[in-house]
Parts: structure tokens; C-alpha cells; sequence
């Protein structure tokens, strides 16, 4: 899997990490660390899962002292276990501590969300329907959260509200009717999809008459999610979402849907269990 490029949104997302950090002024390390040790660390998993945002720990590593050693052992996407080795790093060791936080708050947080993901994949493995996130993300980080959902083997929703059309409840009341409201978004569209929220059986029915891209079965019953499928053609999407958890998962896709939409893949995946130790250091500028 192709990294993704490091561009100057992410560029200044990791100087206000280390800014707020005060990365660059470790009074600790300036304190106990002769300016000229060197050192050799080592990143393992403490914890099995699913690396996600290796070129984003790397590019710390970068920002704080380009001069860095790095030999990254896995790739973002790819399962490790405990004890598993990451990375092997040397080079000056104020800055490889200075740089240790950020660089693993990154890398712990994004491969959770990755691990979160590939749990629901595994669950859903053999039904053919797919897991999708949500919006439901921090703010300033949506688009690496969205990258560790398919480095973890999900699909990405709407990135924002410029690209897609969802009609929710709020927007069907505004519209005065969810036929009317998929009818002012189909004239609006400009090559956007169009979706559409249902609570009931009713308006599912009425959704496919008014023929969206996508229909969202929102807290419905296991039974209603198998009535509405009956009532939906192939050619429109069938999306569930509400309290889909990995235990009723399966069941879920077992309705027929196309895909379950999981907002907790973004806003509560538990971080990864990474570490960081100093295996070896030396005060000789050589050495390490």
C-alpha cells in the first residue's frame, strides 16, 4: 500500500504536535542527555493489531532531526502481534526521545482506529457487505482517521458535506417530505450520490419510489432490515447503521445489506499498544 503524501496540511499538523509538545525544548532530556549522545530505540507492539500511520510517525522522526536513522519493519495495513518489532531507530538521542510522543501518539491512535476497522472486516468476512465510517471523527484529523479505517480494510463514507448528499430526518422535515427532499438533491446533485434515511418500513418504501443511490436503514430490527431489503432493488445501496457492535455485526449483514456504517471505528477505537525503549547509547559522537 502506497503511503499517503505528506503534504502541507499534514506538514503543519505534525509542527503543532510537536509545538504543543514542546518538542524541541525537552528540559529533561537537556538535563540528563550530553548533547552529542547517540542512541539506538526500538518501537515493538505491545499489543496485536493493525499498523496504521507508519509514514506519519516516520515524517516526525523527520521533522525533529532529518539526520535520523529509520528502518521501519512493517507497513501500514499489516497485522502485527506482541513483541512484534516496528521499527529500529538511531541516531541523536535528545532528538529521538524529543520526537518519541508524538511520533506514538500518532501511530497508536491511527493503528487503533485500523484495528477497530479490520475486527468488523473479520467479522463480516464471507457475507459480502462492507463496513464503512462515518464523520464521526476529530476534529483536524479526519483524513488520517479515514486513511487507518482502510489501512484496517474498511471503505470510507462522505469525507465531508461537499461530497455526498445524506438526507437525514432534519433536512426530510425541511424539505417538507422525503420524496421532495431526494428530488431538490437529484436537481442538485452535479454528479454527487444521493442517500437517504429511513426509520420505518413506510419510508423505505416511499425512498424507493423516489429512487436515491443509496438507502439507510437507520436502528431498524433485524426483521425490518430483511423486509427492506426485500423491498429494495439491487441497484440502490442498503446501508445500516445504529448500535452495530461487533457482536450483532454478522447478523447484521445476513439481512442483505450492502454495507453497515460504524461511527465507533473513528470516535472510540481503543489506542494500540505501542512502546518505545533506548536499547543502546553512547556519548561519542561515532557511536550508536
Amino acid at each position: 500500500m502506497n503511503a499517503p503524501r505528506v503534504d502541507g496540511q499534514t506538514e503543519r499538523l505534525i509542527a503543532a504536535a510537536l509545538a504543543e509538545d514542546a518538542a524541541f525544548d525537552d528540559r529533561t532530556g537537556a538535563a540528563c542527555i550530553p548533547a552529542g549522545a547517540r542512541g539506538h530505540a526500538r518501537i515493538t507492539a505491545k499489543a496485536s493489531g493493525v499498523v496504521s500511520g507508519v509514514w506519519l510517525a516516520r515524517s516526525v522522526f523527520d521533522a525533529v532531526d532529518a539526520a535520523l536513522r529509520q528502518d521501519w519493519r512493517v507497513a501500514d495495513g499489516q497485522r502485527v502481534s506482541p513483541g512484534q518489532v516496528l521499527a529500529e531507530l538511531s541516531g541523536g538521542l535528545r532528538a529521538l526521545l524529543a520526537a518519541e510522543r508524538t511520533a506514538l501518539n500518532f501511530l497508536q491512535h491511527l493503528s487503533g482506529i485500523a484495528t477497530a476497522t479490520r475486527r468488523f472486516v473479520d467479522a463480516l468476512a464471507g457475507t459480502g457487505c462492507r463496513v464503512v465510517d462515518t464523520r464521526k471523527t476529530t476534529p483536524g484529523l479526519r483524513t488520517l482517521e479515514k486513511q487507518a479505517v482502510r489501512d484496517g480494510g474498511g471503505d470510507n463514507h462522505r469525507m465531508d458535506l461537499a461530497s455526498g448528499m445524506l438526507i437525514k430526518e432534519n433536512h426530510i422535515a425541511a424539505a417538507g417530505g422525503l420524496r421532495e427532499a431526494v428530488a431538490r438533491c437529484r436537481a442538485a446533485a452535479d454528479g454527487l450520490w444521493v442517500e437517504v434515511e429511513c426509520e420505518t418500513l413506510d419510508e423505505v418504501r416511499e425512498a424507493v419510489a423516489a429512487r436515491p443511490d443509496i438507502i439507510l436503514l437507520d436502528n431498524m430490527t433485524l426483521e425490518a432490515m430483511r423486509e427492506a431489503r426485500a423491498l429494495t432493488p439491487p441497484d440502490i445501496v442498503l446501508e445500516a447503521s445504529g448500535n452495530i457492535t461487533l457482536d450483532n455485526a454478522r447478523a447484521v449483514a445476513e439481512t442483505g445489506v450492502d454495507r453497515i456504517a460504524v461511527g465507533a471505528i473513528t470516535h472510540s477505537a481503543p489506542a494500540l499498544d505501542l512502546s518505545m525503549r533506548v536499547t543502546a547509547a553512547s556519548e561519542a559522537a561515532g557511536g550508536a
